[in-house]
């Protein structure tokens, strides 16, 4: 087979400084393909990582790479229009946009602050509909783009991460809709549900935790690009598709429905009496929720959360 390559495009890559990160090992990939990238990041100095947006960009041209870096926000519209005005004045156009920049709080919903559940909103959920909405008439005009967006395990629902989860199931949902909006214009839309050792892991976990060790000698981001690369090359087949990556394995998440009950003359009390034929399902169906128990681990916050951040 004939290598994917990225000739000629261009890419934003949001939430790609760090190292470890996913969007630092997306953003490498992609210009090692032949792609002029743009990679962003805030470069928060709170950060545990030395790394920032520009040192990466730095990577890509010493390596014979095309790379600028860029440190707007992506939580208001307005650094997301700066961000797509990067690329445009840098390369002439966008291509491909992987919306990679996340945060995560873990806390009780008795204890998370309203300001870190908004931000949580304004970032992981908001931040790529604010990048979609910047380059969607550029990429409608020109009939064609690839949009990748990064979405988390957590969706299912996980304990001490009701931010996180509902903007990641929003995401989810979010890129579902402008699957189905883009087609006509050439526009396609999936989603990546990763799992690697990055900062987020850093942050949050225990060096001598069990999730971290195993995070760290198994996960490495670099065992994720590959599926986002797939997604975001002209060559893809699907939109609308959300695809699990993580240690080398890829799956598809996918929503569904049980057979259910029908009755005309319903009532609270057949309900009540078929209830187990209305959430009957397979076991492949139910696989998201497994995950909450399969991946209970420890954390610095709480002795029982998951892995997949």
């Amino acid at each position: 087979m004939n290598e994917l390559r990225f000739d000629g495009r261009t890419a934003i890559v949001t939430g790609a400084g760090g190292n470890p990160s996913l969007g630092r090992a997306h953003a490498l990939l992609l210009a090692s393909r032949g792609a002029n990238v743009i990679v962003n990041d805030i470069d928060a100095k709170h950060a545990p990582s030395a790394s920032t947006a520009k040192t990466v960009a730095e990577e890509i041209v010493a390596a014979g790479g095309n790379a600028v870096h860029d440190n707007n926000s992506v939580a208001t519209e307005e650094g997301a229009r700066a961000i797509f005005q990067t690329a445009m004045d840098t390369f002439g156009g966008v291509d491909i946009l992987v919306n990679n920049a996340g945060i995560i709080y873990q806390a009780a919903m008795t204890e998370i602050s309203a300001a870190d559940f908004q931000r949580t909103i304004d970032v992981n959920l908001m931040g790529p509909a604010w990048m979609t909405r910047a380059v969607w008439q550029h990429m409608q005009d020109k009939g064609y783009g690839r949009i990748v967006n990064i979405t988390s395990g957590s969706m299912a629902g996980f304990a001490l991460q009701a931010a996180y989860a509902a903007s990641k199931g929003g995401l989810f949902s979010f890129t579902r809709a402008t699957a189905a909006e883009g087609e006509r214009y050439g526009i396609k839309a999936n989603a990546v549900s990763p799992a690697g050792f990055t900062r987020m892991v850093l942050g949050s976990q225990e060096e001598d935790c069990p999730s971290y060790q195993t995070t760290k000698n198994r996960m490495r981001p670099e065992q994720v690009s590959p599926v986002v690369a797939f997604l975001a090359h002209e060559d893809c087949p699907v939109t609308g598709e959300c695809i699990d990556a993580m240690g080398g394995m890829v799956r598809r998440t996918y929503l569904a429905t049980t057979e259910g009950i029908m009755d005309l003359d319903i009532t609270v009390e057949k309900i009540a009496e078929r209830w187990d034929e209305v959430i009957a399902g397979t076991s492949e169906q139910r696989v998201p929720y497994a995950l909450m128990d399969a991946f209970k681990l420890h954390s610095k916050k709480y002795e029982a959360q998951p892995e997949r951040l």
